[in-house]
């Protein structure tokens, strides 16, 4: 149950020539504290409920722990979320034996993408497509539940 996962800016949108799969996602907060992160997530016509501890060092491992949910439980669930919800697009890309999450924001993100990877190992070789950009793995500005707080737009150079 422990989440291994580096995160990419995008710099280019060629990766959705390349994308297998999509699907939007609305997702929200019933807990944002670093420490314990409960969200709820439509992804297509599915729920999730997703728990997740605070980051190991460096930002890279820590704990998860997903269980589908019926999908309208996930709604009814939606409405009790923090202030902030996060709207996406996602994009699924394989490179390689691995499969980057490319999510293009909407809504008070809108105009971030953010490639993630899952690994098996903190130093585990993977390929890396050209549209990858910088690495904001070890950045809290990037992670879902500060983005539902402090919206890219308020913050982006």
């Amino acid at each position: 149950m422990v989440e291994i996962e580096r995160k990419f800016l995008v710099k280019s949108n060629d990766f959705k020539n390349q994308a297998f799969a999509q699907n939007q996602i609305a997702q929200g907060y019933l807990s944002s504290v670093p420490e314990r992160t409960v969200r709820v997530r439509i992804k297509g016509n599915k729920g999730f409920i997703t728990i997740k501890g605070i980051g190991q060092s460096g930002g890279m491992s820590r704990f998860e722990w997903e269980n589908e949910i019926p999908i309208d439980e996930a709604q009814e669930l939606l409405k009790l979320c923090e202030k902030g919800k996060i709207e996406k697009t996602r994009y699924e890309i394989k490179a390689g034996i691995h499969v980057y999450e490319v999510d293009e924001f909407y809504g008070e993100n809108e105009g971030l993408v953010m490639a993630e990877i899952e690994l098996n190992s903190e130093d585990e070789a993977f390929e890396k497509p050209e549209w990858l950009g910088e690495e904001v793995t070890n950045d809290q500005r990037y992670y879902n539940a500060y983005l539902s707080k402090n919206p890219f737009k308020d913050w982006q150079k």
